[in-house]
Formats: C-alpha cells, sequence, structure tokens
C-alpha cells in the first residue's frame, strides 16, 4: 500500500453517508489553500517540557509557512482525562506567545464521526472482531513505541461481533498487504511493509472506546491538514494512519517527526514520570522569553541563554534554518 493505495492493486474505499464524504472533500479543499497544520495533545496532565518545544516547533513551521495552526485536544480516553487540563493547556500555550487560529478542536466532539467511519469500514470488509486479551499479546494501546505486530489470530475466524461471557470483541482493521509510504520533511520517506511492520491494528478497543489511530486519521483528513510534526516517538503510528487514509481514498499530510527531550539519563520526558513544565520553570525564575529561548536552543535554533519572544523568534528563524536544525 502507498500513500494513495495497495502496491498490488485498487482499493474501493469503504461506503460512507455523503454528509462524511463532504467533511473529507472540504478538508481536501482546505489543504489546497495551503499550509495548515495542528499541535494535538492529550488532557491528561500539564504539558512538559518536550510537548511545549514540539507545539513551538508546529507553531513556527506553520507562521514561517504563513499558514494555518490549529490546537485539537485528543480527549477520547476519558478515563485517562484530567479536570481542567485543557484549560491549563491552553494557558500555558498563551503565556508563551503561541497563537492558534480558529476555536480549538476537541475530539468528543467528533464521536458521532469516527464511529460512522468505522462502520463504513465495518460494511465494506476491512474490519474483523478480535478476541485476544492484551495479556495474549502483550499488546499495548497507548500511541508512544513500537507495538508487537498482531499475528492475526482472529483474522482467519468467521466474524462474530456480539458479546462473549458479558464481553464485546475489539475492531480490528484487514490491513491490505503491501508498502504503506509517507513523505518526511526531515528525514527520508517513511515506509513500513503493512504485514510484518503495522499489522492489523486496533480501531475500536473492546471497552467501546476508540482507538487513536482512527481518530487522528480521520481528522487529519477533515480539518485539511498538510503537515504534521510530532515527536518522533509518534514514528510508528503513521504507518497505520496512513494506510486508514489510503483505505478512505485520500492522500495522507506531510509529516516532521522532530527529536525528543530526553532527561539527564537519555530517557524521554514523559508525564506519567512527572517531567517539569512550565510551573516548575516558573518556580525556577524563568519567564516567557527566557522558556522560548531554552526550547528553541534545545532545537538548535539559537544560541543557549537566549531571551526572546515567540514573535521575535518568528523573526530570527528562516525555514531553511528549521529544517537544517531539525535534520541534524
Amino acid at each position: 500500500m502507498s500513500a494513495t493505495g495497495p502496491d498490488s492493486g485498487a482499493v474501493s474505499p469503504p461506503p460512507l453517508p455523503l454528509h462524511v464524504v463532504e467533511q473529507f472533500a472540504l478538508g481536501l479543499q482546505l489543504r489546497n489553500q495551503g499550509y495548515r497544520g495542528r499541535f494535538a495533545p492529550s488532557p491528561t496532565g500539564p504539558l512538559h517540557a518536550g510537548n511545549l518545544r514540539t507545539a513551538l516547533l508546529a507553531w513556527l513551521g506553520a507562521r514561517l509557512a504563513g499558514g494555518v495552526i490549529l490546537l485539537r485536544i485528543d480527549d477520547l480516553d476519558a478515563p485517562r482525562n484530567r479536570p481542567g487540563a485543557v484549560e491549563a493547556i491552553q494557558a500555558d500555550l498563551a503565556w508563551l506567545g503561541l497563537t492558534w487560529d480558529g476555536p480549538v478542536e476537541l475530539q468528543s466532539r467528533q464521536r458521532g464521526l469516527y464511529a460512522t467511519v468505522l462502520s463504513g469500514l465495518r460494511r465494506g470488509g476491512w474490519l474483523y472482531p478480535c478476541r485476544c486479551s492484551r495479556r495474549m499479546l502483550a499488546d499495548v494501546s497507548a500511541p508512544h513505541g513500537a507495538s508487537p505486530i498482531y499475528p492475526g489470530t482472529c483474522r482467519r475466524q468467521p466474524p462474530d461481533w456480539s458479546a462473549r461471557g458479558g464481553r464485546l470483541p475489539s475492531w480490528r482493521l484487514r490491513l491490505p498487504p503491501g508498502s504503506i509510504r509517507w513523505q518526511e520533511r526531515y528525514a527520508a520517506p517513511g515506509c513500513l511493509d503493512a504485514a510484518t511492520q503495522v499489522g492489523d491494528v486496533v480501531l475500536r478497543r473492546a471497552d467501546g472506546f476508540l482507538a487513536y489511530h482512527l481518530a487522528t486519521a480521520v481528522d487529519e483528513l477533515r480539518l485539511g491538514i498538510t503537515e504534521v510534526v510530532r515527536g518522533v516517538d509518534l514514528w510508528p503510528a503513521t504507518g497505520p494512519q496512513v494506510a486508514l487514509m489510503g483505505l478512505l481514498g485520500m492522500a495522507p499530510p506531510a509529516y516532521g517527526h522532530v527529536p525528543l527531550l530526553c532527561d539527564g539519563r537519555g530517557q524521554r520526558l514523559s508525564k506519567r514520570d512527572g517531567a517539569e513544565g512550565l510551573e516548575g520553570m516558573r518556580r525556577r525564575g524563568l519567564d516567557a522569553p527566557a522558556v522560548i529561548g531554552l526550547l528553541a536552543a534545545g532545537a538548535g535554533l539559537v544560541p543557549a541563554g537566549s531571551r526572546l519572544s515567540a514573535t521575535e523568534l518568528l523573526q530570527e528563524v528562516r525555514p531553511q534554518s528549521l529544517a537544517q536544525a531539525l535534520q541534524a
């Protein structure tokens, strides 16, 4: 499968209602108008320095291109969301001087759209029920990092969508064979083999929650995103998302997977481990220009110790220097 379909032949898009087709068509029109990016944090806690640097790089790339940057909140996994986190994210970004275009996009407001796309995929034969447990597969649902490749245990079973023992099956994507390819802004083009490097990912969990890959792929299309700037830890997630966009008959955006901020032990920063955010930086006496300078210096855009606002950084950096810094 390539960005536009499988290597072995054309793929018929699933049957979708007219209003969904129209949303995707509008997204395509928005793409054709110019650069459109997004920053898409989850409201599971305060943004740490790594999140903030990714936000700054996404904002900077969009503004340097004279384009649009959206703020999308990936809040579908309700049990993990923290009260007040959405407001805190917006406040932190505003304090840094990072402005966003249009209203904040909440994924929780699009559940109906995701469910409709999921139903279309099921009617088109692109999904199958899976009753394999996480313990059986050591299959982690979080988007970060590479996950074990599903061996296709339930793919060959007669489909039974009913509950067994009070438990419904998860819904897996029946991924066609071939290579999945996409454009990378700061690295070599992405390419993964569908069968051996991606596998049949879950699009609807057994607990009824919609999975990360489905919502993300649909949102990139409906919002007309032309470039996704995010951490390199999400590089493995690009394969299934690009594959899903191809099944929906749409080309993917370009991707810019940027280096991660790591702690003194070389481990990537994470909310789970309580990595420092703006609150801790402010306690250390850092104001917004100091934080912008710290984040930009960490990306190789300005000398260490620089103090400047987001607007001043925009005037300082050129598109070529941004690309060179992130390719290093």
